[in-house]
């Protein structure tokens, strides 16, 4: 009672006192759509709090002024400067005047009068900070977990949505990725029969299409339309008799150089790019459909015709070059110093073409970025300095930081984002940083199991918008890595109220579990690792990662020891320097920070916030899944102890530990079972679910391989 009446008078005493200061006018140019959209989103958060929009330009109690200032400020650089009963709001350039005018809404969402405002300024760290894209149509694989997103993804109040999260968390680049965006965006002029629409059919697709980028431009976000190589719509090929494979849902099929495919597709480019000024650039890639041809084949053709295409338009255009990632003839992954060569001299001869820098994508450690910050591989494996030395007179490299390892689970780790930035952001030949999924589309939330919507609704309505800590984390930082952890502490007191205190610390030491996993086990493309499931790619199928698994793999980050390495090393009276950390280190670790997670979160009360009873819940997953790895791994040193030795003390220790780890696994499914549905996904097809063409997941369906780690233990002999 005496916490309620607490309650009562604080609310009281903001209402008196926003009433008393009620009046604001908001000066801006309303011809200017950016400067609109800014005025737009802090009038709402004023109203929210109690404050009034004064239409006049007098008998206001405060004056808010939206402005640009180029001569004081840096492109995308903002400053907020309170004087008075006038605050004003500089941006460098639109888009800062928006970042600007999001930080004030901010701080009044937080509780801060407009008389208790303070002054501020801040600039971008990276130049480039963008959101990969996957669409849901003739998107890059086939399946089911993909094209569930469709109709989601057509739905204009959805972009409408994810684009306010992108410029509220400060990135400022939206890229569009499928096959052959194409057909989706024009009737070729010349090429009317490679259309598959009705003209009712395409008026909806390019209203979508011009809507998004409409918005995009309002927010100050530049649009990319990205694709994979030689690909075309299916009515052109059977039409014309050429690129018999070249169309959705074929991807590793042979080059197609006719000469008609090639005047099709620069002539499609160049239309794109005259039928959509708010469409600022293309991105290209050497990769799928372009089989058969060399490295040298496959660039001369990217000019000829893609490039061709976009220079052909009679305006300016960026563009995003990814580095190729194949050193032969066909479409399997390889790196390798003459491709380099090649690819960096393309670029330079486009000196001047194009409006900015040549944004060179490549993907930092493969398909999982979430793992180790150092940079060990890029698709194909080891890159070498010939895109670095000397330093690059029109391109900057844009580390694409994909995630294939965690869907459902919400996941944050400030200091893993900012420590990324410090090893990789800094040279100058770094120009920023993609961040986005292939095999996961944040459109239709598809896992939420419970959403009562009158007596206990969930605060959310698409998938983004579950991982908004994700999104947050990595553009507010992108943008200035030295933003407080109170920055993302006050997030979630917004939700959550006194609730929330523990959630950031705790959700930073959770999901660090799947940082560990992923530095643990070595990666390559897409499915060899789903961390979030602790499945990996074990010959042609995905499958958990077994205690025999565990032991012979190895591990991604140098500075981990792999389970057969460290008991054979120190079998051998070896031993290893500071820095490494072997495996009973590490399950010490996972055991500290999980144990730490869990005590965190005890006693949050989530009765009556669905909301926060899945955010609690996400935390106490994550953490018993650290604590299942800790016990596999103490398990696993054991069990391959006992084989190199023969001492049954290990054996037992080993069938000790497993069993607890298979306890730690029947926890999450507890947690999980009543609050996520069985998950679609593109690369589970474990032989035990041959008949499950939507290959669902849940950990709860693989229960049983978790059991069998204890049976392969159990039935462990010595080695010969």
């Amino acid at each position: 009672m005496h916490k309620l009446l607490l309650s009562f008078l604080a609310l009281c005493y903001l209402l008196t006192t926003a009433a008393e200061a009620q009046r604001v006018a908001l000066l801006y140019d309303a011809a200017d759509p950016q400067a609109a959209y800014a005025a737009r989103k802090v009038g709402a958060a004023l109203t929210a709090h109690g404050y009034t929009l004064h239409p006049e330009r007098t008998g206001y109690d405060f004056l808010l002024s939206l402005a640009v200032h180029a001569e004081r400020l840096d492109a995308e650089a903002f400053a907020i400067l309170p004087e008075g009963k006038v605050i004003t709001v500089y941006g460098g350039d639109d888009r800062g005047m928006i970042y600007g005018t999001l930080a004030l809404a901010e701080t009044i969402q937080n509780g801060t009068r407009l008389d208790e405002i303070e002054a501020i300024e801040e600039r971008p760290h990276l130049e480039f900070r963008g959101i990969k894209y996957n669409l849901p149509w003739e998107t890059y694989r086939p399946s089911s977990a993909l094209d569930q997103h469709i109709e989601t993804a057509r739905d204009l109040d959805y972009w409408e949505a994810f684009l306010d999260m992108m410029v509220a968390n400060r990135f400022n680049v939206i890229s569009l990725w499928n096959m052959h965006p194409y057909t989706f965006m024009i009737q070729p002029a010349n090429y009317p029969e490679a259309s598959p629409w009705s003209d009712a059919e395409f008026a909806e697709w390019q209203h979508l299409y011009r809507e998004i980028f409409r918005m995009a431009k309002e927010r100050a976000l530049d649009t990319y339309i990205v694709h994979w190589s030689i690909f075309v719509s299916q009515e052109l090929a059977e039409a014309h008799g050429v690129a018999e494979q070249n169309f959705y849902p074929h991807y590793y099929v042979p080059g197609d150089t006719t000469e008609l495919v090639r005047r099709y597709l620069r002539e499609s480019v160049r239309q794109v790019l005259e039928e959509y000024p708010d469409l600022d650039g293309v991105g290209i890639s050497h990769g799928e459909g372009m089989a058969g041809m060399t490295p040298l084949e496959r660039q001369q053709w990217m000019d000829d015709v893609l490039i061709a295409g976009m220079l052909d338009a009679d305006r300016p255009v960026k563009l995003i070059h990814r580095v190729p990632f194949s050193s032969g003839t066909s479409s399997d992954p390889g790196v390798s110093k003459n491709v380099e060569e090649v690819t960096r001299e393309a670029m330079e001869k486009l000196e001047d073409r194009f409006d900015g820098p040549i944004w060179v994508e490549m993907k930092f450690n493969w398909s999982h970025a979430h793992s180790t910050p150092k940079l060990v591989k890029v698709h194909g494996g080891k890159l070498g300095d010939t895109y670095f030395e000397p330093p690059p007179p029109n391109y900057k490299i844009t580390w694409q930081a994909r995630n294939e390892d965690f869907f459902a689970l919400r996941w944050g780790v400030p200091s893993f984002i900012r420590q990324h930035i410090a090893l990789n952001g800094e040279p100058d030949y770094v120009g920023g940083y993609f961040i986005g999924s292939e095999t996961y589309i944040p459109a239709l939330d598809y896992f939420t199991a419970v959403d009562d919507p009158v007596d206990d609704p969930v605060d959310w309505t698409w998938a983004f918008e579950r991982q908004w800590l994700f999104y947050q984390l990595w553009g507010r930082l992108l943008y200035n890595p030295e933003t407080p952890d109170a920055v993302f502490q006050a997030a979630f007191n917004r939700r959550y109220g006194a609730e929330g205190d523990n959630l950031l610390n705790a959700f930073s030491l959770a999901s660090s579990t799947q940082l560990r996993l992923a530095s643990l086990y070595d990666v390559r493309w897409d499915f060899t690792l789903y961390s979030e499931g602790f499945l990996a790619l074990q010959g042609d199928t995905t499958k958990y990662i077994s205690v025999d698994q565990l032991i012979q793999h190895p591990t991604l980050d140098p500075d981990y020891v792999s389970v057969s390495d460290y008991v054979e090393t120190m079998l051998d009276g070896g031993s290893f320097g500071a820095g490494r950390i072997p495996p009973p280190i590490l399950a010490d670790m996972l055991e500290r920070d999980n144990r730490e997670a869990l005590r965190l979160v005890d006693g949050i009360d989530v009765s009556g916030n669905a909301s926060l009873r899945y955010e609690v819940a996400d935390v106490k997953t994550w953490a018993n899944l650290g604590l299942h790895l800790a016990e596999k791994l103490r398990g696993a040193v054991a069990l391959h102890t006992y084989r190199q030795t023969g001492d049954e003390a290990q054996k037992q220790a080993a069938l000790a530990h497993l069993e607890q780890a298979l306890g730690h696994w029947d926890d999450v499914i507890a947690i999980t079972r009543p609050l996520y549905r069985d998950m679609r996904l593109t690369h589970y097809n474990h032989n035990f679910f041959e008949a499950n063409n939507d290959n669902l997941f849940h950990w709860a369906l693989i229960r049983d391989e978790v059991a069998r780690d204890v049976d392969i233990a159990r039935q462990s002999r010595v080695a010969e």
